[in-house]
Formats: structure tokens, sequence, C-alpha cells
């Protein structure tokens, strides 16, 4: 027995197989954007034109601008206002962890003294602090160790000798962003899910093992994207050093345009040198976002991938 092959009927061109007609496909036409594309022209003009008459201006005189800004003077004073950045958040974060964990603590002494630190440092100017520290002479003339209530002195020195200028503004810096840390900190503990904390009791582990393993590592995601605003923030508030003579980068280019009274082209040396820095500072602080990041944060898109967006949204 063998089989017959039927002949099967091809259907005509733009007709269903189930016997309707096959639609017709819809060539899908992107939307114009037109006015975007004038308001970046108009934008990009301006921002050239301004960008170009700046440069020209002549008062700007570049080439002192040039002698400045790799000049002994400068380089000094930029050494310390690192030093005073680095020093300070040192001081911060590790004093604002202490801060954070004392107004978290159940001991309701060390919650009223911790927020008692906080409401000083953090209630007044920087400003305020940094003339206050610099003249810490006028307030405690001498530091004495000796029996207290009585004349009885072992040594003492004077308070001007042991706070000069670099260390009050140290002081002054540090304690400010200690209390400012403390909150950002405390913020960070306290995004943590308390079960978290119960199940690490639950497995034998001390508060502080509890704190330091399973608290502050989930917390540093919360943490980190402030604190990198902070570490640029302290770069920029050292320049309030000059007024008690620190010695850090502006404090160094107003001494020198006080003398010369070149002060536009020394305040483009300062500018230069900080908008160095603090871009230098965002490439830790994007690496610690995407390390503690992990796992929570959405696809990044580069800088390559922003540019392909604003096309395709451009040809939409």
């Amino acid at each position: 027995m063998t089989a017959t092959q039927q002949p099967v009927a091809t259907p005509p061109a733009g007709s269903h197989p189930a016997g309707g007609s096959r639609p017709t496909p819809t060539q899908a036409v992107p939307l114009r954007h037109p006015g975007r594309w004038v308001a970046a022209i108009i934008v990009a003009l301006f921002t050239t034109s301004l960008l170009v008459s700046i440069a020209q201006n002549p008062n700007l005189d570049w080439p002192t601008v040039g002698e400045y800004l790799f000049a002994p003077l400068t380089l000094s004073g930029l050494a310390t206002t690192l030093y005073l950045t680095v020093a300070a958040m040192v001081i911060g974060l590790s004093g604002g962890i202490v801060v954070a964990v004392m107004r978290l603590s159940p001991n309701p002494v060390l919650q009223v003294v911790s927020g008692l630190f906080v409401w000083v440092f953090r209630g007044t100017p920087v400003l305020l602090q940094l003339i206050f520290w610099g003249f810490i002479g006028a307030f405690v003339p001498k530091l004495v160790i000796g029996i207290p209530f009585t004349s009885i002195e072992f040594w003492s020195v004077s308070t001007s000798d042991i706070i000069p200028a670099t260390v009050a503004a140290l002081l002054a810096l540090g304690l400010n962003e200690m209390a400012y840390a403390s909150e950002i900190v405390r913020a960070g503990i306290q995004s943590v899910d308390l079960g978290q904390t119960e199940a690490a009791h639950s497995l034998g582990m001390s508060p502080a093992k509890t704190l330091r393993r399973i608290v502050l590592p989930q917390a540093m995601r919360v943490i980190v994207p402030p604190m990198g605003n902070e570490v640029i923030t302290m770069l920029k508030t050292t320049a309030l050093v000059s007024v008690i003579a620190g010695h850090d980068l502006m404090s160094n280019l107003q001494a020198a345009y006080a003398q010369n009274y070149k002060i536009i082209p020394l305040l483009v040396v300062a500018a230069i040198w900080y908008l160095v820095l603090t871009s230098v500072l965002n490439v830790p602080q994007m690496w610690l976002e995407r390390r503690y990041g992990r796992g929570v944060a959405g696809r990044r898109v580069g800088v390559a991938g922003w540019f392909l967006r604003l096309r395709k949204n451009g040809t939409k």
C-alpha cells in the first residue's frame, strides 16, 4: 500500500492561512523632537561664547596663572589642604562612629552627651568654630597638669604654643565633621533590619562583633554616598582656614595677591586646583559606591551609554 501525495494549494500573497486577509505591516515613524535640538544648540552656543569671552578676558592674565600654578607657594598650600582634608575626615569618621553608637546606646547618659555634642558642633557655623579654635589662647591661656583645686602645678605650657593655626584648623574641621558624620553613620546603622542584629545575637555574637561583622558592612551602602560628598565638602571648607592663617592653598594665595594685587589670576589658580582635587576624589567615591552597592544597585550606564540613550531619545 503506497501513500499518494496530494498537492498543497499555496495561499495567495496578502491572504491569511485561515482564510482572512493578512494585516498590512505598519511602518513606525520615529517621533521628532526639534525643540530639544534647538534648545541644545542655543545652550551650546551660549556656553561656548561665555567660555571664549572669559578665556580672552585680558584681566585673567594667563601668564600669571601659569606662573603660580606650580609655584612652591601654591604646592605648599596644596599639601596643607590635602593634609587638613584627610586628617579631618579621619577624625570625623572615626569619631562619628563612636558618637553614633553612643546616640543609639540605651544608656541615657551616653545619649545626652552625644546629643549635646552634635547639637553644639552642628548648630554653630564652622567659620565660628575655626575662629574660636584659632584664638583658643584667649580663652585658655595655658594648659596645666597638677592637682585640681590647688596651686600645685607639675607641668604647664602656653596654649598658643601647643595649638598653632594648623592644629586649630584641624581640631575645628575634625570636630565639626564628627558631628555630621555621626548622623550619617546613625542613619546607615538604622537602615539595617533589626532582624539581622537579632539573628547575630542568636548565634552568640557579641554586640561589638555584631556591629563590626554584620551591621556596619550593610550600613556602608547607605553611608558611603553622603560620606563621599562630605569629603568633597571638607576639601572646599578648608578654604575657610585662611581666616586664621592656616597656610592652606587659599591662605597662601591670599597672602600672594595681597602683595601683588593680582587677585583674579590667583583666584583662578585656586579654582583650578580645587576642581582637579574634587575630580580626583570622585573616582574612589564611585568605586566605593559600586563596591558596596553590589546586588542592589541597578544597571549603571556609562558616558557612552548616556550619549547612546540621548541619541536614541532624540531620534524618537
